[in-house]
């Protein structure tokens, strides 16, 4: 889980940013949009050492370019592990890994994020069921 965040008041990218820390409450007239430096550093410093990396869901509001730092750092991180098998699912994760120019370097590319994650579960898909029925 992050330990830091990046925080703003409003979620737009004119918005005034600021970084709480690790136990710093976030205030309740702010919200969390992006993860912090010291999350960065401890998730890349994980995906460095994995050899398999499923990733679904970016880290922020990485449209907008305040929010953005912590999913492009990861999508890195995870082009940068040529040892790791990386599976990406979901539209926004999609989005993002294309969004930092290592699409190309990213094992398995996958638009269904909730199907993917429903199928490592070990979860019956009504959509491959019925192209491997056997009636």
């Amino acid at each position: 889980m992050p330990t830091d965040h990046v925080i703003a008041d409003r979620a737009e990218a004119s918005a005034l940013t600021r970084i709480v820390g690790p136990g710093e409450p976030i205030p309740d007239n702010m919200m969390a949009l992006d993860i912090g430096p010291q999350s960065i550093e401890a998730f890349s410093e994980e995906i460095a050492r994995a050899r398999t990396i499923v990733w679904n869901g970016p880290m922020g509001v990485f449209e907008m370019l305040p929010f953005a730092k912590g999913t492009f750092k990861i999508a890195q991180a995870v082009a940068e592990n040529p040892g790791a098998i990386s599976i990406v699912g979901g539209g926004d994760s999609v989005a993002a890994v294309k969004a930092a120019g290592v699409a190309d370097k990213i094992t398995h590319i996958s638009t269904g994020g909730g199907a993917s994650l429903e199928f490592l579960e070990g979860k019956k898909l009504p959509g491959v069921e019925a192209l491997t029925d056997k009636k």
